[in-house]
């Protein structure tokens, strides 16, 4: 018997851009960012195929006509093989391949190689899906993502995953591939509900908290401006937020995810279970604000975390707006056993080996656990529920 061994050492680059009115034919970083360092045997024209969150070309009328006037205006170095093509988004689109199957078809169709471009813009679940398509088309070809929410601007949008859901569970089938670039564009946040701009504020809390104590006093600082959603704050938020995920990806070791933690994941266990319950009428965001809330009052219960941080942390979600139960976590399956419980063996199966959650020490400072205690998550949400019929309450008693 023998053995040939070999360590494979891959290097990516990763780059997030920041600017305003991307489609703008005077605004060049679009076209610099398609056609920079392009190998000299596939020519000076960059190929692209362009997916629209079809509720945001809704929304923006002219977004279309936009696009298709940047490519006319930078035709010397940009090609769209075909006008913008409008797909569904939100939670919907990942909830069955066909739609990555419609991706692989334009993609044949229009000679997409893996030196041309899959441009998507939208919200996080078509960013997701639309990302997997590019992944394994050609085995690979370039993708570059354009997020037009806050949670993908300062969270999913500017990671390396993207999947669909299957079997029940979210993100069954999905890779880890690195989009070719980012670009945030604060303007397309514009068009949001009020619902779908708080979305994405739960996700640099999460992130300040197990990251950034600094981060975190500043967004207890600019709490009332953020729920205002005064554009200065927000635009410091996304950009910070999306800076310490992209740091914690590139620097923390792991960002395949082939070992068993996954800090950027805090509350999250709870909260993939929470939007499958309600079967997606809670956002994302507001599913982890949820399952942060439950954990940061488990952690108080196990003697974790003090009192008065657990407190400030479950203020700041509700000053930016967010409720903090659901009914989905006191459902029962047949046994009387709590549904919301059974997050906890998927999220063990989705990580593989033992079961890590990330619970926190002080704001700032997470760590991690391999076991959660039934009875005390039981009694967290139960507190929850306490919590919010009280804030009810005292929200009908200052109406009447």
């Amino acid at each position: 018997m023998s053995t040939i061994e070999r360590t494979i050492t891959v290097h990516w680059r990763h780059q997030i851009h920041f600017t305003e009115e991307v489609f703008a034919s005077t605004n060049p970083l679009l076209r610099e960012v398609l056609t920079a360092g392009r190998p000299a045997p596939f020519g000076r024209i960059a190929q692209a195929l362009v997916v629209i969150d079809e509720a945001l070309a809704v929304s923006r009328p002219e977004l279309v006509r936009q696009i298709e006037d940047y490519f006319s205006a930078h035709s010397e170095s940009l090609k769209l093989v075909v006008p913008p093509v409008l797909m569904v988004g939100g939670e919907a689109v990942k909830n069955a391949y066909f739609r990555v199957s419609e991706i692989h078809a334009l993609i044949d169709r229009h000679h997409i190689d893996r030196h041309s471009y899959v441009i998507c813009i939208g919200g996080g679940a078509l960013l997701d899906m639309v990302g997997l398509a590019a992944a394994t088309a050609h085995r690979g070809v370039r993708h570059l993502r354009i997020p037009t929410t806050t949670l993908a601007q300062d969270d999913s949008g500017v990671g390396v995953k993207n999947g669909i859901n299957a079997f029940g569970k979210k993100n069954f089938v999905g890779t880890f591939a690195p989009p070719f670039a980012v670009i945030n564009d604060f303007n397309l946040l514009a068009t949001l509900s009020p619902r779908d701009k708080r979305s994405g504020f739960v996700e640099a809390v999460k992130v300040a908290c197990i990251r950034d104590a600094e981060f975190f006093n500043w967004m207890e600082s600019q709490a009332e401006a953020l729920a205002r959603f005064e554009s200065g704050p927000m635009k410091r938020l996304i950009h910070r937020s999306a800076e310490l995920h992209v740091t914690h990806i590139a620097t923390g070791g792991d960002p395949f995810e082939t070992g068993s933690a996954r800090p950027l994941d805090f509350g999250h266990w709870a909260a993939h279970k929470l939007e499958q319950l309600s079967e997606y009428r809670l956002r994302h965001g507001e599913a982890v604000a949820i399952g942060i809330a439950l954990d940061v009052i488990y952690a108080r219960l196990k003697g974790y975390l003090a009192e008065s941080e657990a407190e400030r942390v479950l203020q700041i979600l509700e000053r930016l707006g967010f409720e903090l139960f659901a009914q989905e976590l006191v459902h029962e399956d047949d046994t009387g056993q709590l549904r919301v419980l059974s997050g906890l063996e998927e999220f063990q199966e989705h990580l593989g080996g033992e079961l890590t959650i990330t619970l926190l020490r002080r704001i700032g400072e997470g760590f991690e656990v391999h076991e959660m205690e039934v009875p005390l998550v039981a009694r967290a949400i139960s507190e929850l529920r306490r919590r919010h019929a009280q804030r009810q309450g005292s929200v009908l008693r200052a109406q009447a």
